[in-house]
């Protein structure tokens, strides 16, 4: 299967990280896409080859499960605003009490089932995401690839997204019950046989719609801003063409892409309360480009 992946991800538009103008000029079409990697030979592996699969899906875990395990304190106390806000009232007050209650290492209640699920949910966003753009672009041929390439982007990342959140589902659910519910147990261990014994495989689930609802919109928002950010950098901004920037060149307008793509896109917080099943939904920022 992934032989015949590759095959097909070699045949699309964004095999050449060139973007370039359609010409019917010539008797050769030109190729056009865009692609976040480096178009040096020397420093990147085969587009569409299993190896480049597995590193896209590698950074993911890396930018997804370290990041959101660094910022649990501040996800822990979000939670509890949003459950019990006459207690915990804004971010430094929830900070005093939690330390109050459970000492400083009660900030890094639920990193075990955070590190665990966003690894899971970086491996599928990203991985699935470079797969789904590659089909898609299969399915849609060279000219319409380019054509409609920012409806490619929020296709395919919408797609990715919505198994990527059935990777996290099972551990947020551990999460949020051990950060809102007072008493709850307190180790990823004893919590996942509890969800279990009490609720089923199915309390693993109860929270996979309003992660897709908060979720895949952000996500499509943030690829798509990604690309076209990419796109707009090398074309206005960088005074030489992409494959004439050195690796760290090339790295640092990534970087800048990726700042662009994750500050703009709409950004909503969801988190359970204390009556399992219950959504509670909180709008945190809202700037759309």
């Amino acid at each position: 299967m992934l032989s015949k992946l590759a095959e097909v991800a070699k045949r699309n538009p964004f095999n050449n990280p060139i973007v370039q103008k359609a010409s019917c000029e010539t008797d050769t079409p030109a190729t056009r896409g865009v692609k976040a990697a480096s178009a040096d030979d020397q420093y990147s592996c085969e587009y569409g080859s299993a190896k480049y699969y597995a590193i896209c899906g590698f950074g993911g875990i890396l930018s997804c499960g370290l990041t959101h395990t660094a910022v649990v304190p501040l996800d822990l106390v979000k939670c509890r605003i949003q459950v019990d806000p006459a207690k915990y009232g804004n971010l430094l007050r929830g900070i005093r009490i939690t330390v109050a209650e459970s000492g400083i290492r009660g900030l890094g209640l639920g990193w075990a089932p955070t590190f665990l699920g966003y690894s899971m949910q970086g491996l599928f966003k990203f991985g699935c995401y470079e797969v789904f753009k590659a089909l898609y672009s299969n399915l849609l041929g060279e000219e319409r690839t380019y054509v409609w390439r920012t409806s490619l982007y929020l296709a395919a990342s919408a797609s990715a997204e919505f198994f990527a959140d059935i990777a996290l589902a099972p551990m947020e659910a551990v999460k949020v019950r051990m950060q809102t519910q007072p008493g709850w147990e307190t180790t990823l261990r004893t919590g996942v046989p509890r969800i279990m014994r009490e609720e089923g495989l199915w309390g693993f689930y109860k929270g996979v719609v309003p992660l897709w609802g908060r979720q895949i919109p952000y996500t499509m928002m943030k690829f798509a801003c990604f690309e076209r950010t990419v796109e707009f950098l090398y074309r206005y901004v960088v005074p030489k063409k992409r494959d004439e920037c050195t690796k760290p060149e090339q790295l640092v307008v990534t970087f800048a892409a990726g700042y662009i793509g994750m500050s703009i896109p709409l950004s909503v917080h969801l988190s359970s309360s204390s009556v399992p099943g219950v959504i509670s939904f909180s709008y945190v920022s809202s700037s759309l480009w």
